[in-house]
């Protein structure tokens, strides 16, 4: 069975937001609705969103980090909130694994976010029905939009390229790719839930220099020749990451 999920690299993720507010604008105008946002320049804002960035500091200081974790709906193979819904309104879907909720079905009875140890779910306030991410299902399907478009709003606005799109059970594709080649690993497997969408492990940061044992460009499997485009002029750079559809539409505007 087809199983598209997101694989998200911890180690290029720079906290931007940029997917928070992709995914808030084209899902606020999509099928999913006007998601609700209360005072959202106050002191205490509170709003509807299916995609969050969480960042932090770790380690002691002087040798502290800040890590940023993207985190949203996982849409497990084994779902738990789907078999508490009493209506049937959250469901899995056989042709893309995707966990949905039917918005009609829905009586905002908040079991399935009771159901979820991720806390992907969010109760939308103004229409007092369960949201969560979707994956863009109205966009990832569109035949109308060419191949390359055919991805989740936040994996086109990420400017790090830092989210992966695809299908997780196709050993050929880019994600199931990375999550072997990168050791990528499931949010809290004890679970049981098997969440579909993976994290790619950070890379310490104590080496210096682009293609030392630390370096991430090395890490993520990069040739002698990757390493060698790393730093030559951001021209090229840019070219021949094009040449190779490493770059989303969204990215290549903020290098310009």
């Amino acid at each position: 069975m087809t199983q598209m999920a997101l694989v998200i690299d911890l180690n290029v993720c720079v906290g931007c937001q940029a997917c928070v507010t992709s995914c808030k604008e084209w899902n606020t105008s999509g099928e999913s609705g006007s998601l609700a946002d209360f005072n959202p320049y106050d002191a205490d804002p509170s709003g509807t969103f299916f995609n969050r960035v969480q960042s932090f500091e770790a380690g002691s200081f002087p040798d502290t980090e800040m890590i940023h974790f993207p985190k949203s709906c996982l849409h497990c193979e084994d779902p738990p909130c789907v078999p508490v819904c009493p209506t049937g309104a959250s469901y899995k879907r056989k042709e893309d694994g995707l966990v949905l909720v039917d918005f009609d079905r829905c009586i905002g009875c908040k079991y399935c976010a009771w159901a979820c140890p991720y806390g992907a779910r969010e109760l939308d306030e103004a229409r007092k029905e369960m949201t969560k991410c979707t994956l863009c299902v109205d966009r990832i399907h569109d035949e109308h939009l060419s191949e390359r478009d055919r991805k989740p709003a936040c994996v086109l606005a990420c400017p790090t390229s830092a989210r992966l799109f695809g299908d997780i059970h196709d050993p050929q594709s880019v994600v199931s790719q990375a999550i072997r080649e990168r050791g990528g690993y499931q949010l809290m497997p004890e679970w049981g839930t098997r969440p579909a969408n993976h994290y790619l492990p950070r890379v310490p940061t104590t080496a210096a220099g682009c293609g030392s044992d630390g370096c991430s460009c090395k890490s993520a499997g990069s040739t002698t020749d990757e390493v060698s485009e790393a730093s030559g002029s951001p021209d090229s750079q840019l070219e021949s990451q094009l040449e190779r559809g490493e770059l989303h539409l969204a990215s290549i505007a903020t290098r310009i």
